[in-house]
C-alpha cells in the first residue's frame, strides 16, 4: 500500500491510496462516518418558547449543531448547554452556553431561531457521546472515495463537520478498526 497526502487543512483531508481494494476503502469510509465517538445534543428540554417555531423544530436545530470533542472524553460523558433569549434577536449557536469550558460548539455562526419583540425562549440541551451508529448528528465527517485510473488506486476524501480535525477523525477510525479486528481475532483463537 502506498499513501500520498493531496490536501490537508483544518477541515478537509484528501489522500491517494494505492494498492488496496474497494472493500478496504469502503470499510474505512464507513468507520469514519459511523465509528468515531463525538458529542451531540441528544436531549432538549424547552422551558419557555413563545417564538415562531414549534419546540420540536428548535430541539432538532439545536441537536444538529456540531459540538467540539476534546481529548479525554468518551462514552458516558455528558455536558449541559443552555440557550436563552428575548426578542427582537436572532440566536446563533454561539449563544448556547456550556457547563464545561472544554466542550463548546464547533461553529458559532449557525442560526437557531429568530425572535420578534417580546418573544422568548429558554431551553437546556444535554450533549452526550455517541457514534454515527446512534444517529447522523453523531457523525463527525463526510467521507467519500473514488477509484482512479487503475484498479487498486483511490482518492479518499474526509470533510470534518468541526467536532475534531480530519486527521484526528481518520486516526480514530483506524484505531477503532484495529480494536474490532483484535476482538474478532481473539474470539477466533478460542
Amino acid at each position: 500500500m502506498k499513501l500520498d497526502v493531496l490536501e490537508n487543512n483544518a477541515s478537509s483531508l484528501r489522500l491517494r491510496i494505492e494498492g488496496v481494494s474497494h472493500n478496504f476503502v469502503n470499510a474505512l469510509r464507513r468507520k469514519v462516518i459511523n465509528g468515531v465517538e463525538c458529542f451531540a445534543i441528544d436531549k432538549v428540554t424547552v422551558y419557555e418558547n413563545t417564538g415562531p417555531m414549534f419546540d420540536e423544530y428548535v430541539a432538532h436545530r439545536v441537536g444538529l449543531v456540531p459540538i467540539h470533542m476534546p481529548e479525554g472524553y468518551g462514552e458516558g460523558d455528558e455536558v449541559l448547554f443552555t440557550l436563552e433569549g428575548e426578542g427582537p434577536i436572532t440566536l446563533y449557536s454561539k449563544d448556547m452556553k456550556t457547563s464545561d469550558k472544554k466542550v463548546k460548539v464547533a461553529n458559532e455562526n449557525i442560526p437557531i431561531i429568530k425572535l420578534a419583540q417580546d418573544q422568548k425562549i429558554r431551553l437546556d440541551g444535554k450533549a452526550v457521546v455517541g457514534t454515527g451508529m446512534k444517529g447522523s448528528k453523531f457523525q463527525p465527517a463526510l467521507a467519500t472515495y473514488k477509484e482512479l485510473d487503475k484498479t487498486g488506486n483511490f482518492e479518499f476524501y474526509i470533510e470534518s463537520f468541526g467536532q475534531m480535525g480530519p486527521k484526528e477523525i481518520l486516526h480514530k477510525a483506524i484505531e477503532t478498526m484495529k480494536e474490532e479486528m483484535k476482538a474478532i481475532n481473539k474470539v477466533l483463537k478460542k
